[in-house]
């Protein structure tokens, strides 16, 4: 049976290029089984789910000749379907395919979305691991026919591992269809059975809590020097994004219902199955709602829904792609679960890529599901799992690769466009520091020696805007604004060659805000919040905000210096244009604080007021 829903993020492949080493086979499309999986034992409650999936199996693939597979399971409010031309293009190349609709989606089951928890999301996972290593208590029904199904086209790995049921396995998949890569691998792991041999999660998140509810002002060193995005300050919350994805998932519990005309069912999905969410979501959302924070419960909830909550488990081969244009899931939280890796001994690479949840297509010749091997992320994709799941070919070296906007615009060439060096963080760090002040701020210097005494203010007006970024990612086009009074911005004068920045600048002020200051020890009801982030002005002073990302933060102790991490990008500021920072008391996009919060920063000699860039040559 076809289940229908509108997808709001649809599962994506990425990476960066390498030639394929598999040779495709005959271009051939594949005609999928529809199938229905029964995974039971899932979580405290031991649910029992039906699993809407698609088993794509390439011809000339058998039991006699078995090939690889990859699982593969949809973006928040898809389905399966969403991985068809996927399947099919790495069906080309001799993969078996099993794609599914992910838990709590539109696919006639009514258990509800436990946003890729290990207990649920990752248990079933494991056990579609199994069904494709041919394990027979894993009870698959063809919908067609009503026949059980069991597989035995796949390449087994039980000799060699010593494990039941083991296939030669990788996972691929895009937001929500990529964390719950890692939620399977850490089950697996845990449980010492490392069935799955290679993933590449996409536009995922490293930290739901830091995704939904960020502060850019509690995380030492960074992300690229903690492996964390995880601050012990409850954030800032991203009301917009969070709402939204609220919406589409009590729509899709809508559509699961058997009688959608039973005003009974509609109102038991909404109070007793929290809106077709694990019930700790609804207390998020209603906890914000009145107080205008998470609690640290619902923080650490958050948090354990992701693989900042469990990476040490995490020892699979991982391919991360994340989206430059990304106002959901940002560079950082990629830069945290790759550093994480990275320094346990888990081989890792990290790309960044054009595209993400806010952001365009990819690029001409980036990324072709159907046809993989024609595209840049494809071949490297292909060079992944060939070596890690099928066994050949060289092991990929460990690379950081960049999309440039700039040179593909220059030279319409995807592979030119794309940099790569073995690792990240790249290139060095300049410092500017803030000078001089009035009602719009001052400006960026190359050394405090040049730096002049001065003050500037602003002020929170509303704790919704009403300085404007984005609409989530339904508007990213209209027009950056700051009315007077609520943000001040330091700028450099324009610049006499190109700048190119790479990574997350980062932001060390000493704000002043007494009245803040007094009401800061009832918590974070009474804390400064604070948004931060970066402008490239042209020179008719046109202003651009770099893929719409901004710093949100809440400023434990507004007494102290604060170093607030600013989005990472990869952004040229050409010659002529101006850099500006800008600190703002609000943004349409967040909730921010209940009551107004009047600042002043001071530049001069005693004060050291910082912007630190990573630039590359």
């Amino acid at each position: 049976m076809r289940r229908a829903a509108t997808a709001l993020v649809t599962t994506v492949l990425a990476a960066g290029g390498m030639t394929a080493l598999a040779p495709p086979a005959a271009a051939t499309e594949v005609v999928p089984r529809d199938l229905t999986i029964t995974v039971t034992g899932l979580g405290p409650e031991r649910r029992t789910c039906q699993i809407d999936a698609d088993l794509y199996v390439p011809a000339g693939v058998t039991a006699r000749r078995p090939g690889p597979a990859l699982l593969t399971t949809n973006g928040f409010g898809g389905t399966k379907d969403d991985q068809a031309d996927f399947a099919q293009g790495f069906g080309e190349h001799g993969y078996v395919t099993l794609s599914y609709t992910g838990l709590g989606f539109v696919d006639g089951d009514l258990c509800p979305i436990t946003l890729d928890d290990r207990e649920h999301d990752g248990a079933a996972a494991g056990q579609l691991l199994r069904f494709l290593g041919g394990d027979p208590s894993i009870v698959a029904v063809d919908d067609a026919t009503g026949a059980r199904v069991l597989v035995d086209q796949v390449i087994r790995e039980d000799r060699r591992t010593g494990v039941a049921h083991d296939p030669a396995v990788g996972m691929v998949g895009g937001s929500y269809g990529g964390q719950i890569q890692f939620a399977a691998a850490a089950v697996e792991h845990a449980a010492g059975t490392d069935r799955l041999d290679a993933i590449i999660p996409m536009i995922t998140w490293n930290d739901l809590a830091y995704s939904l509810n960020p502060d850019n002002s509690g995380i030492p060193g960074g992300a690229a020097g903690s492996g964390s995005v995880s601050s012990a300050n409850t954030g800032v919350f991203k009301y917009q994004w969070s709402l939204l994805f609220t919406a589409l998932g009590f729509a899709n519990g809508v559509q699961d219902l058997p009688a959608l005309s039973d005003p009974a069912q509609v109102q038991d999905l909404a109070r007793e199955n929290c809106l077709n969410f694990d019930a700790p979501v609804c207390t998020a959302l209603a906890e914000v709602a009145a107080t205008g924070f998470a609690s640290q419960e619902s923080v650490e909830f958050l948090r354990s829904n992701s693989v900042a909550g469990y990476v040490s488990d995490v020892r699979v081969p991982t391919l991360i792609a994340q989206g430059q244009a990304d106002t959901l899931f940002n560079l950082q939280e990629s830069v945290a679960t790759y550093t994480a890796l990275k320094e346990q001994g888990t081989p890792v690479s990290l790309v960044w890529q054009s595209w993400g949840h806010s952001g365009p297509s990819p690029r001409p010749g980036e990324l072709d599901e159907r046809n993989p091997e024609d595209s840049y992320q494809g071949r490297q994709a292909l060079a992944w799992f060939d070596h890690y799941v099928r066994g050949r070919g060289p092991a990929p070296k460990p690379a950081f690769d960049y999309y440039r906007g700039w040179v593909m615009e220059e030279t319409g060439d995807i592979e030119e466009a794309y940099a790569s060096a073995p690792s990240y963080p790249v290139g060095e760090e300049r410092t500017l520091h803030l000078s001089g002040g009035g009602l719009q701020g001052g400006a960026l210097v190359d050394s405090q020696a040049e730096v002049v005494p001065g003050v500037s203010a602003y002020s929170s007006v509303a704790p919704f805007g009403p300085n404007y970024t984005e609409t989530a990612f339904l508007d990213q086009s209209g027009p950056v604004t700051d009315p007077p009074g609520t943000a001040i911005r330091f700028a450099t004068p324009p610049l006499a060659e190109p700048l190119d920045v790479v990574g997350s600048p980062r932001l060390t002020v000493q704000l002043d805000a007494p009245a803040v200051a007094a009401t800061q020890p009832t918590g974070p009801a009474g804390q400064l919040v604070v948004y931060a982030k970066v402008y490239d002005i042209g020179p008719d002073g046109t202003v651009e905000l770099p893929y719409r990302l901004i710093s949100p933060a809440r400023v434990a102790d507004v007494t102290k210096p604060v170093t607030i991490e600013l989005p990472a990008i990869v952004h040229r500021f050409e010659a002529g244009h101006r850099l500006a920072v800008v600190l703002a008391g609000g943004d349409l996009a967040y909730r921010g604080s209940t009551v107004p919060q009047p600042v002043s920063l001071a530049t001069g000699p005693d004060h050291i007021q910082q912007l630190t860039l990573p630039v590359v040559d």
